[in-house]
């Protein structure tokens, strides 16, 4: 009958093979398949503590030098929690302006915030070796400018922000709330960031209608591309549908939804700009960004003057006063589907009442719009020609 014998009992009889029946170590380990450094431990177990020495120990270290401390990882969590959207790397570098010493590796501080639950492990992408980094040599030499929505206001209001970003050191040079991306509105927020940080030799947007008007039926020079035009700024436009060429912006977009706009509701215009004004300062200043070696954008960029100052004043003024002959006007559908334009009326379809649809007011057509869908595009009646002439007249 075959008896199967414990782990201890095992150990016990080697102990017992060499101190009673005589057997060398080297033997006793042959018999019992181990080796002799084994036998040897299990004797000096032995002859310490007894029978009781030959019970399985724990593998684990009695140290671990590299463990991060409790007040450390207490400090990681708190952190954590206070910037739900701040990861492993962000983390480490407050801890270094902290003086914490020595700073946790990344990997030990992610393990830390799966271990208290707060964060997700999942698959991490990985970056391809052929990836390169993509960016102008010095400031001032490209913008990109984009406009973004989800600003909410208490009336139920949504609003559109112009965003526009140092293409080098990633630095808002623009972040200004507008009930509606109109080309007045839209061009006020350039200007301004052209007097208060000066010209750049390029400004990069995609093929928006606010932006470009080189893909209408009847290619006309928009306002924002007369700014550029005069002021000696070279207007680059992305690729149709491709939104990676102005990365950089998207990418501030995603950190302006999370960190500011994310379940937010302003009072009014005045106060959602204010807040944002704040944050683009602290994004500006004390923000480090891991695309620049986790420098602040403040620390990067210059605001060389150009030569020539900006004369936008004037430009801007005379919108205000008369009316652009390639304009943008908005006008609401009515039950019938119909809007009225310059006393002319042009349907639009039923299925669209109560939506605010653009119109490209042309010197010979009228474009209708809704978003970037180009609806319908009639000829301009001569009657309404001469009647809108008779009022400005009045």
């Amino acid at each position: 009958m075959l008896v199967e014998l414990s782990k201890m009992e095992q150990r016990y009889q080697a102990v017992l093979a060499v101190q009673v029946d005589g057997l060398t170590v080297v033997e006793a380990a042959d018999k019992f398949g181990v080796s002799r450094q084994t036998v040897h431990d299990w004797l000096r177990r032995y002859e310490a503590g007894g029978l009781e020495a030959l019970a399985d120990r724990s593998h684990r270290p009695a140290t671990c030098p590299h463990q991060m401390p409790a007040a450390v990882e207490a400090r990681v969590c708190e952190l954590r929690r206070q910037k739900p959207f701040w990861g492993p790397v962000r983390i480490a570098h407050q801890l270094a302006r902290e003086g914490v010493e020595p700073i946790p590796s990344h990997m030990g501080i992610w393990r830390a915030l799966v271990r208290h639950g707060l964060i997700e492990p999942k698959a991490q992408r990985k970056k391809l070796r052929t990836f390169k980094r993509w960016e102008r040599g010095r400031p001032m030499e490209l913008w990109q400018l984009d406009v973004v929505g989800g600003v909410l206001l208490a009336d139920g209001t949504e609003c559109k922000v112009l965003t526009g970003i140092d293409d080098h050191s990633r630095f808002c040079v623009a972040a200004g709330i507008m009930t509606r991306a109109v080309a007045r509105a839209v061009c006020g927020v350039f200007a301004q960031s052209l007097r208060t940080h000066g010209v750049p030799d390029e400004v990069l947007t995609d093929n928006g209608k606010v932006f470009t008007g080189r893909f209408a039926t009847r290619p006309v020079e928009v306002l924002f591309d007369r700014i550029c035009r005069e002021n000696g700024i070279a207007h680059r436009l992305t690729a149709p549908r491709s939104p990676t060429t102005t990365g950089k912006i998207e990418r501030f977009h995603r950190s302006l939804r999370i960190e500011f706009l994310s379940g937010r509701v302003f009072a009014d215009l005045g106060s959602a700009q204010s807040e944002l004004d704040a944050w683009v300062l602290d994004y500006n200043t004390n923000r480090p960004h891991r695309g620049i070696g986790m420098a602040t954008p403040a620390e990067r960029f210059s605001t060389p003057r150009s030569p020539q100052t900006p004369t936008l004043d004037a430009h801007l003024g005379a919108l205000e006063e008369t009316r652009d002959p390639n304009e943008w006007i908005t006008r609401k559908v009515s039950v019938n589907g119909v809007i009225t334009v310059a006393w002319q009326q042009i349907s639009v379809g039923r299925q669209r009442e109560g939506r605010r649809v653009d119109v490209h007011v042309l010197a010979e057509i009228l474009e209708v719009w809704d978003g970037n869908e180009l609806l319908k595009t009639v000829a301009r009646t001569t009657k309404g020609v001469v009647r809108k002439k008779r009022a400005a007249s009045r």
